[in-house]
């Protein structure tokens, strides 16, 4: 593995999103809410005349939402077209990969084990690889609920 990641921190944990993902890392001025819209789905910021669908990393592992959103750093990606941003609760170094991914230990919680494509060890110690496909999907008890249904 010899990408580049964009280390950041999500949920009390060293995350690792591949910065072949990622367009910008921006702060978040301004956030409008959208209405009926789920949980993990903050709602719409404005970079340069485009709207972002801004994306809570946490609710989307499955944990409580963070406290601050403007103000706070994002990951801007894009996917099938549209553009996202990803809030972190910071972000704070692009590193390489020492190694490849290993699986992801116990203990970290269900989305972790959901949406980490594994573990990388950086210079600055080890960080858990965002598979940013999994972060878009929200949280998977949300999924799961509504494929049964």
């Amino acid at each position: 593995m010899s990408e580049l990641l964009l280390i950041c921190l999500v949920a009390g944990r060293r995350a690792a999103i591949p910065t072949e993902r990622v367009l910008s890392v921006i702060e978040l001025e301004a956030v409008t809410p959208i209405p009926r819209a789920p949980e993990f789905i903050v709602g719409l910021a404005a970079l340069r005349s485009q709207a972002l669908t801004v994306i809570d990393c946490r609710v989307s592992l499955g944990f409580e939402p963070s406290k601050q959103v403007v103000g706070n750093r994002a990951a801007v990606v894009e996917h099938e077209g549209h553009r996202y941003a990803l809030l972190v609760d910071a972000a704070f170094d692009v590193a390489e990969p020492l190694t490849d991914p290993v699986a992801v230990p116990g203990g970290f919680g269900e989305g972790w084990q959901f949406a980490a494509q594994g573990m990388v060890e950086t210079d600055s110690g080890p960080a858990l690889l965002v598979d940013v496909d999994q972060i878009l999907a929200g949280p998977r008890l949300a999924r799961d609920h509504l494929s049964a249904a």
